[in-house]
């Protein structure tokens, strides 16, 4: 999706969430000032060479969930492309699969990714207001292929075609470079690993945008985006879920 058309709605989540956009520019800078100038040159063209005209399967780490059953893919040219958002690319290594494309905000397993990124894995790092210090920490130690993704408007190399969490920011650069389909595994909106009762709260506040966001994609993409079922059934992801809210 166009930055233009996402815009709008960014800016209503970012409101709603509190999410001060200083902090947001703040950490782009900074991503900025680490990426090699390799890394921001030309990032939707590296990864349409990737994602454009194939299934895409996005890897979600919904508990339980594990890596995505890419075996019981019908066998045809181009093969499925693995998106992992996060930290379902230590779940993918583990099955023996490196993802052709990571998304993440440095919040998870991250050794795992720069393992992925060493064996091929193009690593999207997205910049939000609370992790310059992870930026600062760990996208020097990346050795292979890196782009740069933040909230705002597309400048020094940072993408923003649309998303708000690693996974559905993923749905939407494969929306946004042609995928022939885009299949969601391991995605939970309603479930969290959090104990704590506050962050429970704010990541089920996050998981309940990040459904909104992929129903905001379901309705105006141009990739069909389905819910890939662990019983192997694919589900037209359901464009009118929680729609006012992006309205």
């Amino acid at each position: 999706m166009r930055y233009e058309a996402w815009a709008p709605h960014y800016a209503r989540l970012r409101d709603a969430l509190g999410y001060p956009f200083a902090r947001e520019e703040a950490s782009a800078r900074r991503l900025v000032e680490h990426l090699p100038p390799e890394a921001r040159e030309d990032p939707l063209g590296r990864l349409g060479a990737r994602l454009r005209g194939r299934d895409v399967v996005v890897a979600g780490l919904a508990p339980g969930a594990g890596p995505p059953p890419v075996w019981r893919l019908p066998r045809s040219a181009p093969s499925a492309a693995i998106v992992a958002a996060d930290g379902a690319a230590a779940a993918c290594l583990a099955a023996g699969l490196v993802p052709d494309v990571i998304t993440t905000d440095l919040d998870g397993p991250v050794p795992a990714e720069i393992e992925a990124n060493l064996r091929g894995s193009l690593v999207v790092v997205h910049a939000h207001g609370d992790n310059a210090p992870a930026i600062d920490e760990w996208v020097p130690q990346f050795p292979g292929a890196l782009a740069g993704s933040w909230a705002g408007p597309p400048r020094d190399g940072l993408l923003d075609v649309g998303g708000f969490t690693d996974g559905d920011r993923a749905a939407y650069l494969a929306d946004e470079l042609g995928a022939h389909q885009i299949l969601l595994w391991g995605f939970d909106f309603e479930t969290t690993d959090a104990t704590d009762p506050a962050e429970r709260a704010r990541k089920l506040a996050k998981l309940a945008w990040a459904r909104t966001v992929l129903a905001l994609l379901a309705r105006e993409g141009t990739s069909p985006l389905y819910l890939w079922q662990r019983d192997g059934r694919r589900v037209p992801y359901p464009a009118g879920i929680a729609a006012e809210s992006t309205r």
